[in-house]
């Protein structure tokens, strides 16, 4: 099965020179030998492809991936909520989630692309 567990980590960024391990992700998807996501595969497994937000000590939210019209994917944490309030990944579409990778995600507070490197990819 090509279902996967990705840990993304905010990389270097004007409040983080450093980067920071309490900030990122946890996600579960399906991924290619080359580290794509698999839409078809997504499509059969979606319900069991989760996120976790990690952001500080105290704030976390749990949600889906979520593939939008078009084609491109973003993390949805409230079912009900408002599709606006979805963190957009950046051409996830094409980037290789692979450790030493960078891909971005567009954060819905302040609607501004951060930068994460691809920290660990296990199989589930």
């Amino acid at each position: 099965m090509p279902l996967k567990k990705i840990r993304l980590e905010l990389a270097r960024d004007p409040d983080y020179p450093n980067g920071s391990r309490d900030h990122g992700y946890i996600f579960t998807a399906p991924l290619d030998g080359e580290g794509h996501i698999l839409p078809t595969e997504w499509h059969k497994l979606r319900d069991k492809c989760r996120v976790l937000r990690f952001w500080g000590d105290d704030e976390q939210d749990a949600g889906h991936l979520v593939r939008k019209p078009g084609g491109s994917w973003a993390f949805h944490y409230d079912i009900h909520g408002d599709v606006d309030d979805d963190e957009a990944g950046y051409r996830f579409g094409a980037e290789r989630f692979r450790p030493g990778e960078y891909v971005s995600i567009r954060d819905h507070d302040d609607d501004e692309l951060h930068t994460f490197r691809v920290i660990t990819v296990a199989d589930v």
